[in-house]
């Protein structure tokens, strides 16, 4: 059996690694020899998460055709990237991408700040605001109202109440795809729908195709799951979906479920067009896999005259390939608990039959207080100043990030929550480090990669918003230069604190 997950063709790689963006050399400096410039290309490109871990490698002679150089350069480069625990191969399955044993995974960087600390850190830790006054305590007292006939009761619900069922179908019919309460289920949060859809599709030992960079809460999820995560790198920039790649992944590693982020991906804050949607649903049915697509951010588009793609499922009519997942933890308030399925209905009646091993259902009283925000339109006005704040939030960061970091690269999304940030060639895990040290909490770009990847990034989201955005740019500039001097240098063994193409 191959250890292999994709592979990556000699012409892909080759123009992955014409596409890095030279570095100037120093006054003096000497260029290295030609297989270490290999060498360190094809590692830049793996801990950036452009070619994913345990993805095959070309040849060493196709490769040396495709870029022009001797086969003795490219060996001597394979043989670099073993030794350093970048390459392993096996005589017969080739060569394929890996990360050194000795680059765990950042420990920290996504779970909530504890409060007392929140008056002497700046947290840029979750992608998550505060709850949208004055509408959560009306939702909660509407559903106080509401609550008496639910008492009398046993209060469980496991595929959700009937209200809010028939309220969250008649969404998506609105949206322009025909659904039934029947194919519906309630869940905890987005996090428990997930949950549920991988132990139901995928069990200990099955592959999930997924982002690359993902969502690091659920890729965490999976992989506690016991799922062999198979990555698929996302087009440069905020350019989506590569669909080269997601075909060739597959077909070739045929994943039973596949995760995605369609609308403002996390983290890129990438919106995948109608062309990529409808090519990627044909691609998984044609390939028997079972996409579920996440739309946690749906709501957030933060350009005014943006026109929105129609939902991935809407082009899956038959309803045999997509599973829809929603939630109001992104648009309304992580602190409602509050998530959902759309999937055909016998797939709705497995996951709620499998339920009663679980958790029975979802809270009532917070079931109440969204269908009232729905059914009152006060989920609308919630959303529009949730807009508005993020929007604010996002410029004043982009301008203090810009202003302070020059060197750091982004693309800015029209949507979501999030800022996927090249921090200038500085490793990611080491800003996180120091960061907290100087009184900034950003999460580091492996997080949200397998194994190891996106060394070089970190994740900002839209938190805050002015004065409080300046600061935590100036404090990410002051761990910035601590660790491009080794003044930040920890104890821990993540590798190198910079890296260099």
């Amino acid at each position: 059996m191959p250890q292999w997950t994709s592979a990556v063709g000699s012409t892909q790689l080759a123009r992955l690694l014409t596409s890095q963006q030279a570095r100037p050399a120093s006054a003096g400096t000497r260029r290295p020899p030609a297989y270490r410039a290999l060498a360190d290309g094809i590692r830049l490109l793996v801990l950036e998460g452009r070619v994913p871990v345990a993805a095959r490698l070309p040849a060493e002679r196709e490769l040396a055709v495709a870029l022009a150089v001797s086969r003795t350069t490219v060996a001597a480069a394979y043989e670099a990237l073993r030794t350093e625990g970048f390459l392993e191969s096996r005589r017969g399955a080739g060569s394929w991408t890996a990360v050194p044993a000795g680059n765990p995974l950042p420990a920290r960087g996504l779970e909530p700040l504890p409060p007392e600390a929140l008056g002497s850190m700046i947290d840029l830790g979750c992608a998550a605001l505060p709850a949208p006054e004055p509408w959560l305590t009306r939702s909660v007292q509407g559903a106080l109202e509401e609550l008496p006939p639910y008492a009398h009761t046993h209060g469980d619900y496991p595929a959700g109440l009937p209200a809010l069922r028939a309220m969250l179908a008649e969404r998506y019919t609105a949206r322009g795809i025909p659904t039934m309460p029947e194919q519906i289920m309630v869940t905890t949060g987005a996090m428990g729908a997930i949950d549920a859809i991988c132990h139901l599709f995928a069990g200990r030992g099955e592959r999930i195709a997924v982002e690359s960079p993902s969502y690091a809460n659920i890729l965490q999820l999976m992989r506690e799951a016991g799922a062999r995560l198979v990555p698929v790198a996302m087009a440069e920039g905020l350019g989506g979906w590569d669909m080269d790649r997601w075909r060739q992944v597959l077909r070739d590693a045929a994943p039973r479920l596949a995760y995605v982020v369609a609308d403002f991906h996390n983290p890129t804050g990438a919106l995948a067009d109608e062309d990529q949607r409808r090519r990627l649903v044909d691609a998984a049915r044609h390939a028997g896999t079972v996409l579920v697509v996440d739309e946690t951010m749906s709501e957030l588009r933060l350009d005014e005259g943006l026109d929105m793609p129609r939902p991935v499922c809407g082009f899956d009519p038959a309803g045999s390939t997509v599973i829809t997942v929603g939630s109001a933890s992104k648009a309304f308030w992580a602190g409602m608990r509050i998530g959902w399925v759309r999937a055909a209905p016998d797939v709705i009646r497995s996951l709620v039959a499998a339920r009663a091993y679980a958790d029975l259902g979802t809270p009532v009283l917070e079931q109440l207080a969204l269908n009232w925000l729905l059914s009152t339109g006060g989920w609308q006005q919630a959303v529009d100043v949730r807009r508005e704040q993020a929007r604010d939030n996002r410029d004043a960061l982009v301008a203090a990030v810009r202003r302070e970091l020059p060197g750091w690269e982004f693309e800015v999304p029209r949507g979501g929550l999030t800022l996927w940030v090249r921090t200038g060639g500085l490793s990611g895990s080491r800003i996180a480090e120091v960061g907290e040290r100087v009184g900034v909490r950003v999460p580091s770009g492996p997080r949200f990669g397998v194994d190891g990847a996106f060394e070089g990034y970190v994740r900002l989201p839209f938190t805050v918003g002015g004065a409080v955005a300046e600061e935590a740019a100036v404090r990410l500039a002051a761990a910035a230069r601590l660790v491009e001097s080794g003044s930040g240098a920890g104890s821990g063994a993540e590798g190198p604190h910079t890296f260099v193409a």
